[in-house]
């Protein structure tokens, strides 16, 4: 999670609205003097979000995402070119990342129940593994359709969703003449221009304290997200069982608390969050520094933080 610690002032022009949506707390500001124009823009983004989650959610039968794995393993779904797209960027960061990001991952994941405190057997995560390979997600751009390989094959975007729903609704914000905003759903954030002639500071929380922080950074124009153990998880016999899964184990990655990355792209921004989580400290900064216009801070399981080139530098 990030906390945004230089709030606007309490000045009328400065819009603000939190809500309950994607699973997460949404939060949307902006600038806008105009009352009448703000309360529209708002009711935008807020339907954005909406809009998003209702094509992309698991968890709702109806959406394109759930008749994809309800489906594609018989034949090919045709879905919307907007989801198709996100799909193909999802499948490109899994290869770019040698699969540390893998969307099939939720063959397994779709076993674990964090609220119940309920996980899968270690045989019975075996049997799903097989069915966790991101090369099973067959797409035809020309037909605009999704087609598993394999049966018992599942995609969850839950890795980049916010990232690009976040993304979306500055774009639209941005669209409409709106200079100054910070739009977040839960751990991903995107910033467009500064606030009124200073930078956004976020803050990067302790992964044991929600009100403390780590370190803080200066943010102009651009997306961060962050990815933690903290956010979805269950004890049990001393065990911190996250819903950051490895997919080559199918269970909780270890060895990293937190990992947060800064760039101009917010899409890109969560979906590498995942990315380095799984990867590890090393391997993760050496991702990481293979992508110049971004950055990374990782808190590792002793709690040392990590930065990537671009931050060290400065």
């Amino acid at each position: 999670m990030l906390l945004l610690l230089a709030l606007p002032s309490a000045q009328a022009e400065w819009r603000y609205q939190t809500a309950e949506k994607m699973g997460t707390l949404i939060t949307v500001q902006f600038w806008e003097p105009d009352a009448t124009r703000s309360a529209r823009l708002m009711r935008s983004s807020m339907a954005e979000f909406d809009r998003i989650e209702n094509a992309m959610s698991t968890y709702i039968p109806e959406t394109e995402i759930s008749q994809v794995n309800a489906h594609a393993a018989e034949r090919p779904v045709t879905v919307s070119a907007e989801l198709l797209l996100l799909v193909q960027r999802a499948l490109e960061l899994s290869e770019f990342t040698g699969g540390y990001f893998d969307i099939t991952y939720d063959s397994v994941g779709v076993d674990y129940d964090y609220r119940e405190k309920q996980r899968p057997s270690d045989a019975d995560i075996t049997a799903s593994l097989s069915r966790v390979n991101y090369r099973y997600v067959e797409l035809d751009a020309d037909k605009s359709t999704i087609r598993f390989a394999e049966p018992g094959v599942r995609i969850n975007l839950g890795g980049i969703a916010k990232g690009y729903s976040v993304e979306r609704v500055v774009a639209l914000l941005a669209g409409q003449g709106i200079e100054h905003a910070s739009v977040t759903a839960g751990g991903d954030t995107r910033i467009l221009g500064d606030r009124r002639g200073k930078p956004w500071i976020v803050g990067i929380r302790h992964p044991d304290n929600e009100t403390a922080v780590v370190t803080r950074l200066p943010v102009i124009n651009e997306a961060i997200s962050t990815s933690g153990d903290y956010e979805r998880f269950f004890i049990e016999d001393g065990k911190r069982y996250h819903h950051i899964l490895n997919p080559a184990s199918g269970k909780p990655t270890e060895g990293v608390r937190s990992v947060t990355v800064l760039g101009p792209d917010g899409t890109l921004t969560d979906g590498l969050s995942t990315s380095l989580f799984v990867a590890g400290v090393s391997e993760g900064m050496r991702l990481i520094d293979a992508l110049p216009a971004y950055e990374a801070v990782i808190i590792d399981a002793a709690g040392t933080l990590h930065y990537s080139n671009g931050l060290r530098a400065e």
